[in-house]
Order: structure tokens, then sequence, then C-alpha cells
């Protein structure tokens, strides 16, 4: 199964954007658990031997009671945990949702992380993305600046900038550019505005077009690329039926 997915990463990166939605619940084991895109669950993992399968378990059920996940992200960057009985029985939580897996690691992902990463790549549920990890080689390479990647973490989205780019980041993804919160209520009173203070007398310019609202996109390289993976794979499946 695994192999068949390398088959569609060039048709996941084209797919379209990911939006990072705010953080459902935060608990031991996991700082953060959230929906991308509203079909993809996140799981962001910091330690690996504190009750993490019923973590897992209770998160993904509280995602998956509002949204039909298609596909996860094992979000392992800066993990770390010594051997733990636990291991094996998330691994089997994560195995058994039967969707694909989108584990992410760097440099910093060591010991009992590192070994949930290499496992569940062994077991053919996902692919791995990011740096390096101990002993673990990712399937995509994205290097990314490790206090770079720490705001990421922090800020995982923004919006497309006109001709700018991250130099620090491997792939050229866009910075984040905050997005313009004019409300069509005070576009509506602007123009009443002018339109009051106008001389009757001068020709007026044809009215403007509001732009539209950017669309916010996930600008963490390393995750984005996790994100369309799944989203690749889960167009490919619903486009077969």
């Amino acid at each position: 199964m695994i192999k068949c997915w390398f088959g569609y990463w060039l048709s996941a990166v084209l797919l379209g954007t990911a939006v990072f939605l705010p953080a459902q619940m935060a608990l031991g084991a996991l700082a953060k658990s959230s929906v991308l895109e509203g079909n993809i669950g996140y799981l962001r993992v910091t330690q690996t031997d504190t009750n993490l399968s019923m973590e897992i378990q209770s998160a993904l059920n509280n995602l998956a009671g509002t949204n039909t996940i298609v596909g996860i992200v094992v979000d392992l960057r800066f993990a770390k945990g010594g051997d733990s009985d636990d291991l094996k029985a998330a691994e089997e939580v994560l195995e058994q949702q039967k969707i694909p897996l989108a584990i992410l690691v760097n440099a910093q992902t060591a010991g009992a992380a590192a070994t949930l990463a290499e496992d569940l790549r062994e077991a053919n549920a996902g692919l791995i993305f990011g740096g390096e990890a101990q002993n673990v080689r990712p399937d995509i390479t994205v290097s990314v600046n490790a206090g770079q990647e720490q705001n990421f973490l922090k800020t995982p989205y923004g919006v497309f900038g006109a001709d700018e780019t991250n130099e620090d980041a491997s792939t050229n993804f866009l910075p984040y550019v905050d997005i313009d919160h004019t409300s069509e209520a005070d576009l509506v009173r602007q123009k009443k505005e002018a339109d009051e203070n106008a001389d009757p007398d001068d020709p007026q310019p044809p009215a403007e077009t509001p732009a539209a609202p950017q669309v916010p996109f996930i600008r963490d390289p390393v995750l984005a690329h996790g994100v369309d993976f799944i989203k690749g794979l889960a167009a490919l499946r619903l486009s077969q039926g």
C-alpha cells in the first residue's frame, strides 16, 4: 500500500491550500489536536511515555465526532520519550484507523518518538516527512531551520504575499502576511460618505470592486507536504469511487 502512495505524491502536491484550525484540545503527551481542511486530523506529540495511546484515541474520537477524517498528521517534531510499554498500543491505535498517516520528524525527534515514526512506516501506515531524525531517514526530506520550525509550530499558516518568499526553507513557501479585516459594513459606510461629499459637477470614476479576501494557507513546509500528501490520496480515492 505504501509503495502506491509514492506514485500519488506528485498529484498530491498540486492540490489546493490548507487551513489550520485552532487546537481543540491539549493533553499531557499531546500538545495539540486539531483539524486541517475540515477533514484531516492533526496530532502533535511531545512525549511518548505517558498514556499516549489513550490520549490519541480520545483526541481522534473528539475530532471524528464532528468531522469525517480522511487522514492524520502525526507531528513528532521535537518529541522525545524513553522506552514505553504504551508505545505499541499507540501504534495500534493509529494503524487501526485505516487511513493515511503523514508522520513529521526533525533532528530533535529522539528516543521512543523516533521509534514510533519508524514502526508506523514499517507497518505501511504512512510516510515520513521532514529532517533526518535519530536513526530515521524521512521518505520526503524537507529541511527547515530548527528555530524557524519552532515558530511554525506556533503559527503554521499565512496567506500569499506579493513577490515574497521564505528564503530560509528548502521549499518555496510564501511568508505570513496579515489579512485585511475591513468588513462589508465598513465598505458600505465609506461609499456612502464618499457619495455625500462628492461634487455633483465632477465626473466620478467607476466604483472599484473590493478585493476578495486572501485565503490562508499553511506555510510550514513540512506540515504542508504532509497535508498535501493526504489530500492527494483522499482525492484519488474519491475519484476511483
